[in-house]
């Protein structure tokens, strides 16, 4: 330092006497330190190179350098003595990020430019517009972090930073990068700078419990050569475990010792990238050589990040000095005043920052351009730790994102892959992103004592070993998707159980799940919001919803008559027969069909107002006033038939249709679950709510119903209620609309990194059919497969009815054959006895003479015998009588005619025959 000061005492000399106006630029660095000493390297040799380039200048840059010792309170009054004593026009420094902030307050109350370019903590970022970093911050770092957690589909890391400005101030910005890819920070780990070996022990192998493999590490290269020892003596750099460093380590590890590197084989880190050229490579050479005359004894460096960004910003303020054009030197300003804090406000120091966010060069660096105070983002280099040094495994820029080359302009789908990349443990095994130490027990998921049904969890005892046995649907489902898993996971069922042994709630479940008792549960817990605050859940593997379970009620066997009240029933029938009277009172004396025997009269009366139920009576009727009865009627039986049909079909249907149980009768559900508050939320009171672990009980309580001690109604998961159906099929059913909810999921810890990969396995066996195939082993599709919610009509409903016209239409039918065989008995016996006749023949003659009319009720008019009215003539027509021989063997037909008896027929129908004696009669 004390050479550099001769230096500038000299060339101040001999520029004041040729006229050339000198620039006071303090320095404050760390000069025992490597970056302090790179960076005083760099920008003596950019202000040798500047000005011997341009020989034409009429400002020049005179250094004043001060050691901060590493110390804030030291870089302070640096920079104070700097603006006191010497009243520079800029300062360049401090080195870290902690330094910084008070020293930048001095600038801006003193209009003096504070130009840093190794202060890369985002948070220094905008304080003053006085203050410049011509560096790349940290939180430019965070994104291609996240695009290498994406690339590998990673969902969670560790983050582990030191304990100042410069760790912590990465944290917001990583956390909200790797949200962006659905990734997140599980865990915080924050190391003191001063750290022992011991404190990093412990939280290290607090670390490796916590299952997570993938660690972001933000230290300064000093800490990380003591952290990564630690690392490889804890077990954590082997196969199945990431290491992911930024450019704070990554620039500096040529200084680690090797033994460091060796432990660090396999991480992988992200810094800046800095363009090859031929004058980087030139200006590289004279730096080493420079490095090492003014560094003896001191470990050899290289011309990395921080070297090039100390060079590049000398370089851009002496270009904005040029431009300022100073008319009087700013250090010949004394200052009496006996107060520490009272600086001169210097006069050039807003035109010096003006010009220095003006300046625009192509600086070793890359495009030197300020942008609000800051360096402009630019691509970063993705590094991999092999052998003794590190190798280039892709680049990142913020619009392409990852590319395995660095010309950007090829972006094939082969160019966004990163090139082979060693791991820890000399793996090239990508790491799954979580590891199960083999030091840690078995995860613990919790199944209920109780399911409800033993298909879906079944607890017994082994007979050999006399432990807990479980086994059931929703057990199989968690072994298959488990084993479905790319990698194996060991775990252990325990039973949820209070102390007398009774299944607990399921909310009091999954709360023992967070609070780490168990890792994970499994059984038929709904997805609701406030379980999801504090366990996460798998994508279901059921489905969801509410549906309400009522006993089916008993029909009677009339039931059909429920339509009509009995006192419409009796009026009505007894208009049927009022209706029918009057209507054969006025046909009878007009209209033939009306006429007759008394019987006759009777049966027509009930016929024809019954018959018109269905329209189906076919008498003509001729009075006028008749007309108009049977119209008033016709209307009055349309409105009984559509009456009684809507009647009818809504009482079939409507219970199917019907609304929920009134809320002053009992309810139930099933015993922890939280339809216990949804039936809360609905307006049942909470002593009105009963709830059960037995199905039977269910089922007992159920077939009561609320009146008689029992519940009106039971509300059930949609699975466990067709399960439920399935049981009592003809006893109970489901009646209105299912209310959605969320289905089932496997519950685990908050932040466990199983439930990505476990929800994926459920997809997996969803769309090949595995968890359909575990359904029909237990279920046989009842769960898909419920009973209707509409009662189909059977015939025990209509067997009255059945009954009665059956019984009727027999007795009616076996009264006419009674007396048919009794007024032509003697035809029968005559035909049964004849023994020269087949039973056939004999059969068939019986039907002939069954098939002819009844003289005692024939019609003397053609026109009533067809129509029931007179023909238009008024006279009947003539008929013969043709008597039958005893039989009738020229028949054609070979039919068998009695000889004893007339049949009556018309004249054009008779024929002329040999063995016929017609009498005909006019």
């Amino acid at each position: 330092m004390f050479f550099c000061l001769c230096i500038d005492a000299q060339t101040e000399l001999q520029n004041n006497s040729s006229g050339t106006t000198l620039v006071n630029v303090g320095v404050v660095l760390d000069l025992d330190s490597l970056v302090g000493r790179i960076g005083m390297t760099s920008l003596s040799l950019a202000l040798s190179d500047y000005y011997s380039i341009d020989r034409n200048f009429s400002a020049k840059i005179v250094l004043h350098v001060r050691d901060s010792n590493g110390q804030i309170i030291d870089a302070a009054a640096s920079a104070l003595s700097l603006l006191k004593d010497v009243q520079v026009d800029a300062i360049i420094g401090p080195q870290k990020s902690a330094q910084s902030t008070f020293v930048i307050g001095l600038g801006n109350r003193t209009n003096v430019p504070i130009i840093s370019f190794s202060a890369t903590s985002p948070s220094i970022y905008p304080q003053t517009p006085y203050f410049v970093q011509s560096t790349i911050t940290d939180d430019a770092q965070v994104g291609p972090i996240a695009a290498i957690v994406k690339y590998f589909r990673w969902t969670q890391v560790i983050l582990i930073h030191e304990e100042s400005d410069y760790g912590d101030d990465i944290y917001p910005y990583l956390m909200n990068a790797l949200q962006d890819v659905n990734a997140r920070v599980s865990y915080r780990s924050i190391i003191p700078v001063a750290a022992t070996d011991d404190f990093m022990l412990e939280e290290l192998y607090k670390m490796k419990t916590m299952q997570i493999s993938v660690f972001v590490v933000h230290i300064s290269s000093s800490l990380a050569s003591k952290l990564f020892l630690k690392v490889k003596e804890a077990g954590m750099m082997r196969e199945g475990y990431a290491w992911i460093v930024t450019s704070g380590v990554m620039d500096l590890l040529f200084s680690l010792d090797s033994h460091v590197i060796e432990a660090m084989k396999g991480v992988l880190g992200v810094k800046p990238m800095i363009p090859n050229s031929r004058k980087l490579s030139s200006t590289a050479k004279r730096w080493k050589k420079k490095f090492i005359h003014e560094n003896h004894g001191f470990p050899q460096a290289e011309f990395g990040l921080y070297g090039i960004w100390a060079y590049d910003a000398m370089w851009a303020l002496a270009m904005a000095a040029e431009r300022v054009q100073f008319k009087e030197q700013i250090s010949s300003l004394q200052n009496t005043s006996t107060n520490l804090f009272d600086v001169e406000i210097s006069k050039t120091g807003p035109s010096l920052r003006q010009a220095l966010s003006e300046v625009t060069f192509q600086g070793l660096g890359g495009e030197f351009h300020l942008v609000n105070g800051k360096l402009e983002s630019s691509y970063f280099q993705i590094l991999n730790v092999i052998g003794k040094g590190e190798s280039e495994v892709g680049i990142w820029t913020p619009d392409d994102g990852i590319l395995s080359e660095r010309d950007v302009n090829v972006t094939s789908s082969s160019s966004k892959m990163l090139k082979n990349i060693v791991f820890p443990g000399d793996s090239i095994v990508v790491p799954k992103g979580w590891e199960v130490p083999v030091s840690v027990k078995k995860l613990r998921v919790g199944v209920p004592l109780a399911a409800g049904f033993i298909e879906f969890v079944k607890v017994g005892k082994d007979p050999q070993t006399n432990a807990s046995k479980v086994s059931g649907f929703y057990i199989d489902m968690f072994d298959a998707v488990m084993a479905a898993l790319p990698y194996v996971v060991p775990y252990e069922y325990v039973l949820f159980e209070t102390f007398n042994g009774s299944s607990r709630s399921y909310d009091e479940m999954l709360s023992q799940v967070y609070l780490q008792e168990y890792d994970a549960a499994v059984g038929d817990f709904t997805v609701t919001t406030k379980r999801l605050n504090y366990v996460d859940f798998t994508l279901p593997f059921a489905p969801g919803g509410i549906t309400m379970i009522v006993k089916i009620e008993d029909k009677n066997i009339w039931f059909f008559l429920d339509p009509f009240q009995k006192s419409l029933w009796l009026t009505t029938m007894a208009l049927f027969i009022f209706t029918g009277v009057v209507v054969w009172i006025l046909e009878h004396r007009l209209n033939n069909a009306y006429r007759g025997p008394t019987a006759q009269h009777v049966g027509l009366i009930f016929y024809f107002p019954f018959m018109s139920v269905v329209y189906a009576q076919r008498e003509i009727i001729v009075s006028n006033l008749a007309r108009l009865v049977v119209v008033v009627w016709m209307f009055v039986v349309l409105i009984l038939n559509s009456t009684y049909t809507a009647n009818l079909s809504a009482r079939l249907t409507s219970e199917s249709l019907q609304p929920g149980m009134p809320q002053h009768d009992y309810v139930g559900c099933r015993k922890g679950s939280f339809i216990v508050n949804f039936l809360q939320e609905q307006g049942f009171d909470k002593s009105k709510i009963m709830t059960y672990d037995s199905v039977l009980d269910v089922d007992e309580d159920l077939s009561k119903g609320s009146k008689k001690g029992g519940i009106s109604s039971f509300y059930s998961v949609k699975p466990n209620a067709n399960l439920f159906l399935s049981k009592f099929p003809n006893k109970y059913r489901t009646i209105g609309k299912t209310i959605s909810t969320e289905g089932f999921g496997f519950a685990f810890e908050k932040g466990s990194p199983l439930v990505a990969d476990v929800s994926r396995a459920v997809i997996k066996l969803t769309e090949n059919h595995k968890l359909s195939e575990i359904e029909e082993r237990w279920m046989n599709n009842k769960l898909n497969n419920g009973p209707d919610s509409f009662k189909k009509a059977t015939l025990t409903n209509f067997a009255a009815l059945f009954g009665i016209t059956g019984g009727i239409t027999t007795i009616c039918l076996l009264v006419f054959m009674a007396a048919f065989l009794y007024k032509n008995r003697d035809f029968v016996q005559r035909i049964i006895s004849n023994s020269s006749e087949t039973s056939w023949s004999k059969a068939r003659a019986i039907c002939k003479h069954f098939d002819q009319r009844d003289p005692d009720s024939f019609r003397s008019s053609k026109y009533q015998e067809e129509d029931g009215s007179p023909n238009k003539t008024g006279n009947p027509r003539s008929s013969t009588v043709v008597p039958v021989s005893t039989m009738d063997s020229n028949d054609e037909n070979g039919d068998i005619s009695p000889k004893s008896e007339h049949a009556l027929v018309p004249n054009h129908q008779i024929r002329s025959t040999d063995h016929l004696d017609i009498i005909t009669n006019v």
